[in-house]
């Protein structure tokens, strides 16, 4: 379970992401504090990319990285390679980001000088990080003095490492970086104009009412295999807007994968041997021990409340009497045995405060028991408890908040420590021994009641026998000897491993930096082997996690325009409706009444329209911007349009009977441009839209990826 420095760190490292990750301020500080040195890391100066011709270091992107990664953990985020991905997608972007705004910033003079600097890490409103390790316990506010003075003292002291000095110094870097990006965004969305005769025009364009007839007809009408549309034709139309069909450097693979999971034999493997542990579990006096034979390392040894434990079959568990035992039951991945060895009413959470006399510091157990308990009797006699914490405390989270722990939940905080504050009560005062040392401890409130349950558990995991993982072998072997190319593949799969259960399936868009796979799970070495090969290769069985993997090369799509084959999911129905078109445009012929129209249509209905606004979709017509246009021009008023419409659903002859202007429901022209400038502006400080300053330059830039090369 977690020590109690460690819920100093989980506690108060949460911060915000808002360009870059800024978490290591807070375990910089608390090492710091805890006079404890982190190694450093290597790295190459190879370029790792480039924008616009200029050269991305791998050594910045790497450090990036690592600021992410450790601001994800801080975050609660589990070590995955999806979380390795996800900070590396964010350090790619934030490499950019720099090199595209560094020519900008230049030109503008924009700056961040070391006074303004001081003023944000030590004025009223700090980053969090920082803000949090310096909160004053008596007014509950920042300390910005104190603060600045202990960072000072860090980088001034020579037990501070240079490791800890330089992740420091890149903290305020970036924090640099941000205020200068925040200026340069400022800049730009405050330049923002919505001008009068824009809003004027608006509101005459929304004024108008439009009364259409129509006759049409729907695309639905030809059948879709009617209609071919060749390769050529959509290269052509993509090119025509290529902005639009970009793409990034992908591929894709058909995989046939073997499962090495454990089977239902190897399941009753470790029941079994469960089983034969449950007579020694039961009786043995030494739990802890046992367990520790047995290599389970996570016992816990204190009361937790009920309401807080989430685990399997918990409510058997909870029933069976102290003393005996339940299972053995299924949990994950691993049968389980649990042993209920204790149950007492105990506090939802609690609030205390303590004064830690470290063992860990080279003090020896009989010296650190006597400063804690002439401490004790100290305030025992009227000595104040904030002042011999901030004095005489070894736990560098919690003394300048007067050795204070906030309402915690039972579990968090090593056995002894967590029993005494959710077993005794309120105002009990103590000295209390754990592995870091002496504690003095006062409860100072609690809240809530439930049973709490002190409960060991023996787990024996489910695995794979060799046998198991040796079938799946030969199966993915056998089926690679059998299979060439993509026509003998599925040819073999639909002839003998089909029937048998085995699933086939593709992954797309794997990217040359992916280290998942969506279907399979994480395997950097089997991206680098799908890259290495040619399109229709079969690739060697691999193993991905749990599973044996045959894979043929389907799609290689290089950097740049999509491919024809890679388009035509997007562009053919747009095609083809403009071919559809076409052949009622022609069957309609020339335009001269709705009338003739109708008739050539076979008889279609004339339809009336009214009540048609410029500004959206009519009840009648839907979403039919080229109609809506059509009916708007003063040019067509009280005439047929003199040509059939393409419109999104079909093709429409239209009459335009009539227009007529409304009031403006909103005619304040300085609230309507107040209104849109608002808009707009918070459009453009919003990384996700279009309109972000960064997205307008990194969608012109040219950006070179070359990560995988070093991944």
């Amino acid at each position: 379970m977690s020590s109690i420095i460690q819920d100093i760190r989980d506690k108060y490292a949460k911060v915000t992401v808002v360009l870059i990750a800024l978490a290591l301020i807070g375990f910089i500080l608390t090492d710091y504090f805890q006079s404890q040195s982190r190694s450093g890391g290597g790295s190459t100066s190879n370029s790792v990319g480039s924008v616009n011709g200029h050269n991305i270091r791998y050594e910045d992107y790497l450090q990036n990285l690592e600021l992410n990664k450790n601001n994800m953990r801080s975050q609660g985020y589990p070590q995955s390679a999806q979380m390795d991905q996800q900070a590396g997608e964010q350090a790619w972007g934030q490499s950019i980001a720099k090199v595209l705004l560094e020519d900008e910033l230049a030109k503008l003079g924009i700056t961040v000088t070391k006074k303004e600097m001081g003023d944000y890490l030590y004025g009223s409103n700090p980053p969090d990080d920082i803000k949090n390790q310096f909160i004053d316990s008596a007014s509950g506010k920042y300390d910005g003095i104190k603060a600045k003075k202990t960072i000072d003292e860090m980088l001034k002291n020579k037990q501070t490492s240079p490791e800890q000095k330089a992740q420091f110094n890149n903290y305020v870097s970036s924090l640099e970086e941000n205020r200068k990006q925040d200026k340069y965004v400022s800049l730009l969305a405050n330049s923002v104009n919505y001008p009068r005769w824009y809003a004027e025009k608006q509101n005459a364009d929304q004024s108008l009412m439009s009364r259409v007839s129509y006759v049409n007809e729907a695309y639905t009408s030809i059948p879709d295999s009617t209609i071919k549309i060749e390769d050529k034709e959509i290269v052509e139309y993509i090119s025509k807007f290529k902005d639009i069909y970009k793409q990034q450097e992908s591929r894709g693979i058909t995989y046939v994968s073997f499962s090495a999971n454990p089977s239902a034999s190897d399941s009753v493997v470790a029941k079994d041997a469960l089983l034969n542990l449950k007579a020694e579990f039961d009786t043995t006096d030494n739990v802890q021990q046992f367990l520790l034979n047995q290599g389970v390392t996570t016992y816990y040894g204190g009361y937790v409340n009920g309401k807080t434990i989430q685990i399997a079959a918990k409510d058997s568990i909870f029933r069976t009497p102290v003393g005996s035992i339940y299972g053995p039951y299924i949990d994950g991945s691993t049968y389980a045995l649990a042993r209920m060895e204790g149950v007492r009413q105990m506090a939802d959470s609690v609030k205390v405060r303590h004064i830690l006399i470290s063992t860990q510091n080279g003090r020896d157990s009989a010296s650190a028991f006597a400063l804690a308990d002439s401490i004790k009797k100290a305030i025992a006699g009227g000595a104040n408890f904030d002042t011999l914490c901030a004095k005489y405390s070894d736990d560098g989270g919690s003394k300048d908040k007067g050795g204070v722990y906030e309402n915690f939940p039972s579990g968090q905080m090593v056995p002894p420590f967590n029993d005494f504050a959710f077993m005794q009560p309120v105002g009990s005062k103590a000295v209390v021994k754990t592995e870091f040392g002496y504690h003095y401890m006062e409860v100072l409130s609690q809240k809530g009641s439930g049973p709490g349950y002190k409960v060991a558990y023996l787990f024996k995991p489910i695995e794979a026998s060799k046998e198991t993982d040796n079938t799946a072998s030969e199966n993915a072997n056998k089926f690679a000897a059998d299979v060439k190319d993509l026509k003998s593949f599925d040819a073999v799969y639909e002839k003998e491993w089909k029937a048998k259960g085995y699933q086939k399936a593709t992954a797309s868009n794997i990217s040359p930096t992916a280290s998942d796979i969506t279907g399979l799970g994480s395997s950097r070495s089997f991206v680098k082997e799908i890259y290495a090969a040619k399109k229709g290769e079969v690739l060697k069985p691999t193993n991905v996690e749990t599973s044996y993997v045959v894979a043929i090369v389907t799609e290689v799509e290089k950097e740049g325009l999509m491919s024809a084959s890679r388009a035509r999911m997007y562009v053919e129905p747009t095609l083809r409706n403009k071919k559809k078109a076409q052949m009622l445009k022609q069957k309609i012929g020339k335009v001269t009444t709705l009338e003739a129209a109708a008739a050539a249509l076979g008889g279609k209905p004339i339809t009336v329209a009214d009540s048609v606004r410029m500004t959206g979709a009519s009840s009648k017509l839907g979403y039919e911007p080229k109609v809506i246009g059509a009916s708007f021009n003063t040019a067509n008023k009280g005439k047929v349009v003199g040509e059939a419409l393409e419109g999104v659903n079909g093709v429409y002859v239209v009459r335009v009977d009539d227009v007529t202007t409304t009031p403006v429901a909103n005619g304040d022209i300085n609230l309507q441009r107040k209104g849109q400038t608002d808009q707009k502006k918070q459009s453009a400080m919003n990384p996700q839209t279009q309109f972000y300053p960064l997205n307008i330059l990194r969608g012109s830039a040219t950006i070179k990826d070359k990560r995988a090369d070093h991944m």
